[in-house]
């Protein structure tokens, strides 16, 4: 990759196809040993409509937050951490009949980070809206929009930020950082669309 693009090199992209989903055997089990990490795509997240169908329990990356500009690591690392919680959960939930306030908001934030992370085919989004997205979701404002609303929200919300507060997004891809300011004119962007959205 050149410079303009943030330099760096790609050695090898191997691509594994697993029998029944086993990553413990000969082959995989040695290409993971040799690369910075795996991306792990499981069927059934597929059929689910969650698309990539990336599972983030099996997924690690050896490179990790080095790869990110700074204001993807603020959103990232609580982003991961509700992913892991809400999966855990979510496998409980199944079986449990009454669940408390905190697991339900668990369980609520989870389904909506799911909605934010799916993403259309040949539709890639540049890191600054990325990180506008992601922490809309993670610092809790959108719990209280039906999960089925999530997707319009987001296509809607990404145009308005765009067409009405298109700085936001200038700073962070010009600072590659979330500092305090911006965080706080976002927050209150936010609040300001959801006066707007027709759920």
């Amino acid at each position: 990759m050149n410079k303009e693009h943030g330099g760096g090199s790609l050695t090898a992209l191997p691509i594994i196809e697993t029998q029944a989903g086993d990553i413990t055997s000969y082959i995989p089990t040695n290409v993971i040993s040799i690369t910075d990490g795996q991306i792990y795509l499981e069927p059934e997240l597929f059929y689910q409509g969650i698309r990539p169908a990336i599972n983030v329990g099996l997924s690690v990356s050896r490179v990790g937050s080095s790869a990110q500009i700074k204001a993807m690591k603020k959103v990232a690392g609580k982003l991961r951490l509700d992913l892991a919680q809400y999966r855990e959960m979510a496998a409980f939930a199944e079986f449990a009949s009454d669940l408390d306030e905190a697991t339900r908001k668990q369980l609520t934030r989870g389904k909506v980070m799911t909605e934010i992370l799916k993403q259309g085919q040949y539709m890639p989004m540049p890191v600054e809206k990325q990180v506008i997205i992601i922490y809309a979701g993670i610092s809790g404002m959108l719990d209280d929009i039906p999960v089925e609303q999530i997707k319009r929200f987001e296509d809607e919300f990404l145009r308005y930020i765009e067409t009405s507060h298109p700085e936001i997004g200038k700073k962070i891809k010009e600072t590659k950082d979330l500092d305090e300011d911006t965080e706080k004119r976002l927050s209150q962007v936010i609040l300001e669309f959801k006066k707007l959205f027709s759920k």
